[in-house]
């Protein structure tokens, strides 16, 4: 249903000054578009060259050093191979070519003097053109491949490696699937991550979860930002895709990478890159519920020689929702600038702000005392009119990238971000005065402001070991956070009528009560080598030294809380280790262990910090890799041992007498099976699909009952996600036909309610396994248009995405019905 969107004058007027400064930004990026890139269409130079018959891998560092280019590939590409060598005089692209001859290699230029080696498809050419050999092999962009895979991936440990090359589960949810199913947010993209579940503590308040924990970090191009605290969770959870190639998403233990964490995922947005060849999109949608978007996306050279190079994208969302008075406004700016400094340096720059602004409250719909469902109509809406949840994202980021000789390369990152949430809300809430039989409203106002900054340099390249060639990262990284807080909760006497709901008058609370100042600083060096042991085995080793401090200082009118109490670690080590065996030319077996740590702020007997919780994880797994990798599938079974939770201890044990302490003495064990397939198993048919099973239990805590019992009751155990899309062939070659699955085993929360109400006392609260199935239809009406039609929740399933947490506070937030969106998409 449609409402306006209040909007203060002084914020309009900002909201206009943003949009045209936005606006004169692209048109100017875009004049500079239609400069065509000349770098590709230089003449070609003929040098004389003496290159002997031998491995392929010397045979291209001597041509590389010879030409005065940079050839990057990995070991594992050339391993095995020979070439017949070269001698007299050709142009680069001969020679290279030549080289190459029936390698299943070919070059692909990167930038000025920069190439990498890829795999030839089996339907490609080799052509002696002016730029390089033709062919669309994998690489590690997905964008315009049209594949639900990818080649290599750095997420997992800094090597640029394969997924059958990396000794741990891994999901790349690339562009084309993203388009396929109509992914606009992180959170759709994670709901679609095989291993990954999604829940709710109100409609914008997304956590992520995989093996049991939940995700405390998401990384922009390799570098994190800290979501461990929920209040950053506000902040910073459900980036828009628009800007991003692909998703990259590695389970398990991921301390090497980022340091503290949980033991459940590293979270890779891949941001685009500019291109030299000019492109433009205009994508526009419309759909169910007043849902509008566009898309405008434009790369290209921005000077004669191509060695600059230019971006922008940006995107604008308003909708409406199936819930009564819920809208919602979105919109993005993204542009990034690349230079070849000269042939050995690239220097990056870029900025985007994402700015949503949500008419929508806090919380959800209640329960009944005994826990069971209400059967309240999906578009009921319990708030007001006047509440709203406005978040706004900017982020300005770096990167110096230097080619040295023999394929070393040295990688310089840095991005700063300013995060900001102005929210009203409120959240149904049994009321002590009617006996909690009663609804009323607790209701909140927050401002939040975040500001985090993060670094990582590293030098990478091969080295030579006994006849080997090996591969070694070294590096070092430093992230900080400072959180500023402020805010009041009250709770109001409504008497809400469920099945009939009218908003209130906004209240007075300007009043700000509570506030919160917190930092936290992490810094960390790190090593990783991939030694070629043999033809068929290879190990994989790393460790990282962490230095880490936290401080939060949490006042209530004025006086701290008991809580606040800085907290430090110095010098953890983080250890990775790995090894894959080649069982034959399309399979592989692996074994690994990878840990992470996580500090803490409880205080044990003496009033100091507890020592780090620790997640260790111990994986063994097959990958095969088939088509010319165009198809990758792979199976896991994994343990991860989460230790030194906070035990509470008897209460006379403490400093002083009669206050709360705890020991590092608390467990939990993670145990399950991942299978997944990714990747095209016929021409023109893509799929994406994988079952995770995963129990996360109690070993000790320090309520004895909970040994032996489920960590997290309301994260689904079972999950099964699937994804296809398919070309009709011959005249209908103009069509594609695609749909998805997703199917969750039963997820609930039980309890007890307050002795002071009246029975029942016992509560279950339950969302029942369900399945919902999507389709999709595309036609390509011309070679420049594509139309798009996506229908999800064919069958209309009913469910609860969310459920709550207790029956004294409303949190349950149904799916979405069935729903429909066409897309069209211009491209020149």
């Amino acid at each position: 249903m449609s409402h306006p969107r209040p909007l203060h004058s002084a914020a309009l007027r900002l909201h206009l000054n943003s949009r045209l400064l936005r606006m004169s930004f692209a048109g100017t990026l875009c004049a500079c578009a239609i400069i065509p890139p000349t770098w590709a269409q230089q003449a070609p130079e003929r040098a004389q060259y003496t290159i002997a018959a031998g491995p392929l891998d010397i045979a291209l560092s001597q041509f590389a050093a010879a030409s005065g280019v940079t050839l990057s590939f990995g070991s594992t590409q050339t391993q095995g191979l020979t070439t017949p060598g070269i001698q007299g005089r050709y142009s680069f692209d001969e020679g290279i070519a030549r080289l190459l001859a029936h390698s299943g290699l070919q070059a692909r230029q990167e930038g000025v003097g920069r190439y990498s080696l890829v795999k030839t498809p089996s339907d490609s050419t080799l052509e002696l053109g002016a730029t390089t050999i033709s062919g669309s092999a994998l690489g590690d962009t997905t964008e315009d491949t049209g594949s639900y895979t990818t080649g290599p991936m750095a997420t997992a440990t800094k090597l640029a490696l394969s997924s059958r090359e990396t000794p741990q589960s891994i999901t790349v949810i690339t562009r084309q699937r993203m388009d396929d199913q109509n992914m606009r947010s992180l959170e759709d993209v994670l709901k679609n991550t095989p291993g990954i579940a999604v829940t709710k503590a109100g409609p914008h308040r997304a956590t992520f979860y995989s093996r049991g924990f939940t995700v405390e970090n998401l990384m922009t191009d390799g570098l994190s930002n800290d979501l461990s605290h929920y209040l950053s969770r506000d902040m910073n959870s459900s980036p828009d895709m628009a800007i991003f190639d692909r998703v990259e998403v590695v389970r398990g233990a991921t301390g090497l990478m980022q340091g503290s964490g949980n033991p459940a995922a590293a979270v890779n947005m891949i941001r685009k890159r500019p291109t030299a060849t000019p492109r433009v999109t205009v994508t526009g949608s419309a759909g169910s519920w007043d849902n509008y978007r566009t898309e405008f996306d434009a790369s290209s050279a921005l000077n004669e020689s191509g060695t600059l190079r230019g971006r922008v994208v940006t995107a604008y969302q308003s909708k409406d929702s199936f819930q009564d008075f819920v809208s919602a406004e979105r919109s993005v700016f993204y542009a990034i600038t690349e230079a070849d400094l000269n042939e050995d340096t690239t220097f990056t720059f870029g900025a985007s702000n994402q700015d949503a602004n949500n008419n929508d409250s806090w919380g959800g719909l209640p329960v009944a005392r005994d826990g069971s469902d209400l059967h309240l109509k999906r578009s009921t809406y319990l708030g007001s009119t006047w509440e709203y949840w406005d978040q706004d994202n900017t982020t300005a980021f770096s990167r110096l990238e230097y080619r040295f000789a023999n394929n070393w390369k040295m990688l310089l990152s840095a991005s700063k971000s300013w995060s900001q949430l102005n929210m009203l809300g409120s959240i149904p809430m049994r009321t002590w005065q009617s006996d909690f039989v009663e609804w009323g409203q607790n209701i909140g106002r927050y401002e939040y402001k975040d500001q985090q900054n993060s670094y990582d340099g590293y030098v990478s390249g091969p080295f030579s070991l006994f006849g080997r060639t090996h591969e070694l990262v070294v590096g070092a990284s430093r992230r900080e956070l400072t959180f500023n807080g402020k805010g009041l909760p009250i709770d109001v006497e409504t008497n809400t009528n469920l099945y009939r709901p009218t908003g209130i008058p906004k209240p007075d609370v300007s009043a700000t009560p509570w506030t919160q100042h917190r930092t936290s600083q992490q810094e960390g060096t790190y090593i990783t080598t991939r030694l070629n042991l043999s033809d068929d085995l290879k190990l994989i080793l790393g460790g990282r030294l962490d230095w880490y401090e936290y401080d939060v200082d949490t006042r209530w009118e004025g006086k701290s809380s008991a809580s606040s109490l800085p907290n430090k670690v110095t010098r953890h080590l983080t250890r990775y280790a790995g090894a894959i065996y080649d069982l034959d030319a399309h399979h592989s077996v692996y074994v690994s262990y990878t840990d992470i740590f996580r500090p803490q702020t409880e205080l044990d007997a003496q009033n100091n910090a507890l020592k780090p919780i620790e997640g260790k994880n111990y994986e063994i797994g097959l990958k095969g890799e088939y088509f010319d990798a165009s198809l990758n599938a792979s199976a896991a079974i994994f343990r991860i041992d989460q230790e030194n939770r906070a035990k509470e201890l008897n209460r006379n044990l403490c400093t002083p007498r009669g206050t709360t302490c705890y020991e590092a003495a608390g467990a939990v064990r993670s145990e399950g099976l991942e299978l997944e397939i990714n990747g095209s198993p016929a021409p023109g048919w893509e799929l994406g699909a994988g079952y995770t099973y995963s129990s996360a239990k109690y070993t000790k805590d320090s309520n004895p009952d909970n040994v032996g019992r489920l960590f997290s009751t309301d994260t689904p155990r079972h999950i099964f996600k699937a994804f296809t899309r398919y070309q009709l062939p011959g005249d209908l070659n103009r069509w594609t036909i695609g749909g998805g699955l997703y199917r969750q085993n039963t997820i609930y929360k039980k309890g007890t309610n307050s002795a002071d109400a009246p029975p029942p006392h016992a509560y279950r609260i339950e969302q029942k396994a369900y399945t919902v199935t999507d389709l999709m239809a595309s036609y390509k009406a011309s070679e420049n248009v594509d139309v798009r039609l996506n229908l999800n929740n064919v069958f209309d399933t009913h469910y609860y995405q969310a459920i709550s947490a207790n029956t004294d506070y409303g949190n349950n937030l149904y799916g979405a019905p069935r729903n429909a969106m066409v897309t069209v998409r211009w491209e020149l």
